[in-house]
């Protein structure tokens, strides 16, 4: 009977090492698993931060280009690109525009459209101010060179860019100017009028 104090003490001993070591185990299980959960959180966030930066490329890559206002009125005409005239004399390639667009550009010119109020009815029109400035240039001009020359010479007047465009497409409508292009850029240089013939030619005899 002394014996079986000392056997359930044991056994209880037993059972406490055991639960003892069980625990034991069971924290440094939670420290190892905490420790992978950082560090699969930490990834998770890079992968995160990744994938935005991807959706926004995404995003940017499916959105359509918008063309340039410039790049809408001269991607209907289809002309050969040319170089502008260099000062070793080389001439630009000459394009005519079609039927058409000519006469689009006709009802587009304005009467007096760059004229600003105020201005003297005697003063020249914008018509005859770029024609003329056309004529004293040596190389083509783009629409941006004509307005600032013409606003330098006249600052009395309102000259807008859009406006000398319209009006400059109007004489290359009539005639009286040509347009030349290179590369996206469109350039125009002025029409020398055509010399008139005096007299009328006689009929040639035609001999045996």
């Amino acid at each position: 009977m002394s014996n079986a104090p000392s056997a359930t003490a044991g056994v209880h001993a037993q059972y406490a090492a055991q639960v003892a070591a069980d625990l034991e185990a069971n924290r440094k299980e939670q420290q190892r698993i905490e420790a992978e959960m950082a560090v699969l959180q930490e990834k998770l966030g890079v992968l995160q931060k990744d994938c935005r930066v991807l959706e926004n490329v995404q995003q940017v890559l499916e959105t359509p280009d918008t063309p340039a206002p410039h790049a809408k009125k001269t991607s209907r005409k289809k002309q050969v690109p040319a170089q502008r005239v260099s000062r070793s004399g080389a001439a630009p390639a000459k394009s005519s525009a079609g039927s058409g667009t000519q006469a689009k550009a006709a009802k587009k010119t304005p009467k007096a459209a760059a004229d600003k109020p105020g201005t003297p009815q005697d003063a020249p029109t914008l018509v005859e101010l770029i024609s003329a400035h056309l004529r004293q240039q040596s190389e083509p001009r783009s629409t941006a060179e004509i307005t600032t020359a013409l606003a330098q010479a006249h600052p009395e007047r309102s000259i807008k860019t859009t406006v000398v465009r319209t009006t400059v497409e109007g004489l290359v409508a009539k005639g009286r100017a040509e347009r030349t292009r290179q590369g996206n850029s469109v350039f125009y240089t002025a029409v020398a009028p055509a010399a008139k013939t005096s007299g009328t030619e006689q009929p040639q005899t035609p001999t045996d």
